[in-house]
């Protein structure tokens, strides 16, 4: 199976999430937690029939079902950090519940590199599985109950959506995450063929890479209680579009490779709590849930059309790994503007209320 094929398996799986965000529609009146648990029953069902698929067609379908409850599960889990939050602490608390997605990244990234490499890719679908069992019994046991939010009704969920704000953020992610996962879609054989790092060495690296993740984003969280917060976005923006740059334009090698690969992860999490608040802010009213997993369906139907361009940049370019970041500049620098208009538009101050300009309450 060749590597630009197997980027359908991740298209599959962000075509899941930006799917299963729907649900969030239906489910308005259930309080978040039952919410957790039902999605992450889902998430139990996808990796299983992931671990006992029979071909390709049955992978990639059973790769959308496991990304289903993603986004709804991310955007159900930031409102209870929200709510949870002390005043002025939104942020920071958002920051820690994002650090949970970065830790697995760090952990689990390496660890099913490592299962499937040198045991089964099967067993590291498995492995999934299991950890969805595991969450299941967890939230039942630890997350608190939180009321369900306000109920405006199916299209009341939906009006935080009449203005342009809401939509120049998700622009923004989607873009953003456009660019960087044109690269990041083939980070691990970009790291053995241009910096000629081994293969044992690959999920060191994607630890590395989970580390620069997790710094990002805890660092993002201090910034953005105190400063605006689609500026803090556009901060991070900026360093990510400089390092695919810089990508496509040093020569591959082992220290290149390895700082490069930590200043983009860096950028990426760094932008991902402050526009993650700003939606779950744009949706008050009844529209926080749909509101804080739409920044999912973004980053999932962005990492989708950004693993699409990569394959397409690699054919092209004969299997150059330089290429992927090429095709993913002119995406980030987009993002970078529709930030930077936010910001202009919009964040006329830190405060929280110069921030909800853009929502129609």
């Amino acid at each position: 199976m060749s590597i630009p094929f197997a980027g359908n398996f991740i298209s599959a799986y962000a075509l899941g999430v930006c799917v299963g965000t729907l649900m969030l529609v239906f489910g308005r009146k259930q309080p978040p937690k039952r919410l957790i648990v039902v999605f992450m029953v889902l998430a139990l069902i996808g990796n299983t029939l992931s671990a006992l698929s029979t071909g390709p067609a049955m992978l990639i379908a059973a790769r959308f079902i496991a990304g289903l409850p993603h986004g709804a599960f991310f955007g159900t889990a930031v409102l209870i950090a929200k709510i949870l939050a002390a005043p002025g602490r939104e942020a920071r608390d958002i920051s820690i519940t994002i650090t949970g997605q970065t830790l697995a990244n760090m952990l689990g990234v390496p660890a099913g590199t490592l299962l499937a490499e040198h045991l089964s890719w099967r067993l590291a679908f498995g492995t999934l599985a299991l950890w969805a069992a595991m969450t299941i019994v967890l939230a039942l046991a630890w997350i608190p109950f939180v009321h369900p939010v306000k109920d405006a009704g199916m299209a009341g969920q939906f009006r935080f959506l009449r203005k342009p704000g809401p939509w120049m953020i998700l622009g923004a992610v989607f873009m953003g995450n456009t660019g960087i996962f044109c690269w990041w879609s083939y980070v691990s054989p970009w790291l053995s063929s241009v910096g000629g790092w081994s293969s044992p060495a690959i999920p060191w690296l994607m630890m590395l890479a989970g580390f620069a993740m997790v710094v990002g984003g805890l660092i993002s969280g201090k910034i953005t209680d105190n400063w605006r917060h689609a500026a803090t976005a556009g901060l991070g923006q900026c360093i990510s579009c400089i390092g695919l740059v810089l990508v496509f334009l040093i020569p591959g090698s082992r220290p290149s490779t390895l700082v490069l690969t930590f200043v983009i992860s860096f950028g990426l999490f760094f932008i991902s709590t402050p526009q993650q608040l700003l939606m779950t802010e744009s949706g008050q009213g009844g529209g926080e849930l749909l509101a804080g997993a739409a920044v999912q369906i973004a980053f999932n139907f962005g990492n989708a059309v950004g693993s699409f361009i990569g394959a397409r940049m690699l054919e092209a370019s004969s299997l150059n790994y330089h290429y992927p970041a090429l095709g993913g500049v002119p995406f980030a620098v987009l993002a970078v503007l529709l930030l930077v208009v936010y910001s202009h538009r919009y964040e006329h101050d830190t405060d929280a209320l110069s921030r909800m300009q853009h929502v129609e309450v």
